[in-house]
């Protein structure tokens, strides 16, 4: 009996001790990585007046040695301190992300290019995921590498389209090219929620039987999911906003009002997987949402939290993503099984990198010709060094390609087929290519090509975002629709015909919208000029009084 409890003590002592030991090495690694953080943070700080080098290449490239201080010292068996998971990317790190895009985006010049941007990030990704896939049916047969099928092969075209709008909101800035910003994110935030929607309909579509009713299937269940998704995130934003003026959170405490914004943002996301949509896009017209109707119904306090509470989440998840990428690069695992054969890697990699410039051009360009048809203006044309510039910032891929190819090629993290191996090798050398080199010489290229982009900006400034925290009587957006609305309709001319309508169609859509916003939406859901008295707080007061007629 004595032996009995001993060994039975012995046993639960080395469980406790084992449990122990792993739970001590994941608070270690969880500490070098925030230290990892913090690094970036301040190298960042004190590279950030230097034209070739922003954020996230200062993180990739202090991933990369980080990586080779952890092979060095486990002796080459290990490169990083935490196992990526698809699953913590798209549930934790990305939300933030595009939230933040939709909550600060200059909305006059999103929906000035709306219809550009839409052809751009869905037609145009489908277009590229066409020329990448029929690339790599071509060139992957040449080569010595396993067999894929035609699922496969159109996931990997899916995989390749999509553009990395992490890295290219830092490559850019809407404050100096509000046309290109405007453009290659918007871009980017639908190029990322079709390429996700594409591969997931790759990934449960019966391939097999293809015909013209699964075409046309298909087709129907895309505009399904984008349709419905963008509803959602317009319908949530709705609700907050209206139950934030309703209840006048303010009156008592400022910390519920940013801790229900936060909480129905994540929930739009959240709501999206559940009804298996597209959450990038669902949080992101839920930002817009939120930054045109609730931010404006929120005190003056929450306003200023809120801004720089899901401008500071953000930061932090795109710094986290590209360090983590940096120290995956070297997972050793990986490249242990294409050591016998690093030509065949190479070349992969060159194929595809060269599928991926092919394939943006052969959207890009046709576009943005189609696009300058129905610009009767020249300034809203898109100009050959502009569309070069579009092409070049839209090259770079990231952590949402390797989220589904590590999704489509690996199990948990792992992987023991070469073929499967050498997509996950070739996706890690693509993406580390096209951000240290394409993201590093964009800048130099818009400064070369556009030297006198900044001085125009000025003009094209919308202060209607959580960006602009000044509150005049008259702002840029009031002083638009003070014009529009004390002038004549001979202001706004009715279009005669469709060429008409398709020549000038911004103008008049923001017209009829802004009769329908200030007549309908804005008395119900606040908004700008609709903002509800909360007493103590001297900013809105003084707001709710200038609103008065």
């Amino acid at each position: 009996m004595t032996m009995l409890l001993a060994s039975h003590f012995t046993s639960l002592t080395s469980k406790m001790l084992s449990v122990s030991t792993s739970d001590h090495a994941s608070v270690v690694s969880l500490n070098l990585f925030v230290a990892l953080l913090c690094a970036c943070i301040v190298i960042g700080h004190l590279l950030e007046e230097h034209r070739w080098i922003n954020e996230s290449i200062t993180a990739l490239l202090i991933g990369l040695a980080t990586g080779v201080v952890i092979l060095l010292i486990s002796r080459g068996k290990n490169s990083h301190l935490l196992v990526f998971s698809e699953d913590l990317f798209f549930i934790y790190l990305l939300p933030p992300i595009i939230f933040n895009a939709g909550f600060q985006v200059k909305k006059k010049q999103f929906f000035r290019n709306f219809v550009t941007i839409m052809a751009f990030g869905a037609i145009g990704t489908i277009i590229s995921c066409t020329v990448i896939s029929l690339g790599a049916i071509h060139f992957f047969k040449k080569l010595d590498i396993a067999t894929f099928d035609l699922g496969d092969i159109l996931a990997i075209g899916a995989i390749f389209a999509a553009t990395d709008s992490v890295c290219t909101l830092q490559v850019l800035n809407q404050d100096e090219t509000p046309l290109l910003y405007s453009l290659v994110f918007g871009e980017g935030v639908v190029n990322d929620a079709t390429s996700v929607v594409l591969f997931n309909a790759i990934q449960s579509f019966d391939l097999t039987h293809l015909n013209h009713e699964a075409a046309f299937h298909f087709l129907g269940n895309f505009l399904y999911l984008f349709i419905l998704s963008t509803v959602l995130g317009v319908a949530t934003g709705l609700i907050s906003a209206y139950v934030i003026k309703k209840l006048y959170f303010g009156r008592h405490s400022t910390d519920r009002e940013v801790a229900l914004m936060m909480l129905m943002a994540y929930l739009s996301y959240m709501l999206a997987e559940l009804f298996a949509l597209s959450g990038i896009l669902t949080v992101f017209f839920c930002g817009i949402v939120m930054s045109h109707y609730t931010w404006h119904n929120v005190t003056e306090s929450s306003r200023v939290t809120t801004k720089h509470t899901f401008a500071t989440l953000s930061f932090l998840a795109e710094t986290f993503i590209f360090l983590y990428v940096g120290m995956d690069a070297l997972d050793i695992e990986k490249w242990r099984f294409v050591s016998d054969s690093p030509g065949t890697s190479v070349a992969v990699s060159s194929i595809l990198m060269g599928l991926v410039m092919l394939g943006r051009a052969a959207f890009v360009f046709p576009l943005s010709f189609l696009s300058n048809l129905s610009k009767k203006n020249q300034s809203e044309k898109i100009d050959i060094k502009q569309q070069v510039v579009i092409w070049w910032a839209g090259l770079m891929r990231g952590a949402v390609s390797m989220a589904l190819a590590y999704n489509k090629f690996t199990r948990s993290g792992h992987t023991e087929l070469r073929g499967n191996a050498i997509m996950i090798t070739s996706t890690i050398t693509v993406c580390l290519f096209s951000t240290m080199v394409f993201g590093m010489l964009t800048k130099p290229l818009i400064r070369h090509l556009m030297p006198h982009q900044s001085t125009t900006t000025s003009m094209l400034s919308d202060d209607n975002t959580p960006k602009s925290m000044h509150m005049p009587l008259l702002d840029g957006e009031q002083q638009d629709s003070f014009v529009e609305f004390s002038g004549s309709h001979h202001d706004v001319p009715r279009p005669d015909s469709l060429r008409g309508f398709l020549m000038r169609p911004a103008r008049t859509v923001h017209h009829y919208w802004r009769q329908f916003d200030d007549a309908f939406m804005r008395p119900v859901f606040g908004g700008r000029g609709f903002v509800p008295f909360v007493p103590g707080s001297p900013i809105d007061r003084s707001t709710h009084d200038l609103s008065k007629p």
